[in-house]
């Protein structure tokens, strides 16, 4: 009688060890100094086993975007659309604010604007991440504050477009009142009557 193999097996088990180990040194050393060989030795893995599946440092950071992303995301529901906007923008705050977060998402994000195939995963994160976020909007529809052909997840982008902005453009600190009061603006736009 053959061994029953377990799901995911040996692979899906080296592919997490992986992809933890560059979660851990990207957030410690940032993209910059990414090292196939530094990943492969916290994975405890050989550093041809990595080299192998993952190619390069993009290839790391690609891969570990994809699992980034479906992975749950608290979406806010404080029953109105400028409370849940400020929840979002508050809570994205203090992911970039965060000493171990903060790190981790801002090297992604150097990441994506360096090599093509991390910009398409981090396209790709923030592509999912507005999708879930779009609820935020869609109960609003449904509660009749903005009109039904608002388009949710351009909303979601305006709430945090200036966040994004000031720690990646201007390099300046975001502020609780700075987070609040983009999303009052997005929430402001998304009540404003379509074609006016």
């Amino acid at each position: 009688m053959e061994p029953q193999r377990r799901p995911g097996g040996r692979s899906a088990r080296v592919r997490e060890a992986v992809l933890d180990a560059t979660a851990d040194e990207l957030a410690e050393r940032g993209y910059q100094d990414l090292s196939m060989e530094a990943v492969a030795q916290r994975a405890g893995v050989h550093k041809t086993t990595v080299y192998r599946r993952w190619r390069g440092p993009e290839g790391l950071v690609a891969d570990a975007l994809e699992r980034a992303s479906q992975q749950p995301w608290p979406i806010p529901d404080t029953g109105t659309l400028t409370g849940d906007l400020r929840a979002l923008t508050e809570l994205l705050r203090q992911g970039f604010t965060d000493p171990e977060s903060g790190s981790l998402a801002t090297a992604f994000i150097a990441a994506g604007m360096q090599h093509p195939e991390a910009a398409d995963a981090l396209r790709g994160f923030y592509a999912a991440r507005h999708d879930e976020a779009a609820a935020i909007v869609a109960r609003a529809v449904a509660r009749g504050e903005v009109d039904p052909e608002v388009d949710a997840a351009e909303i979601v982008r305006l709430a945090v477009a200036p966040l994004f902005h000031r720690l990646f453009i201007t390099h300046e600190p975001v502020t609780a009142d700075q987070a609040r009061r983009a999303a009052d603006v997005a929430a402001a736009l998304a009540r404003t009557p379509i074609g006016t």
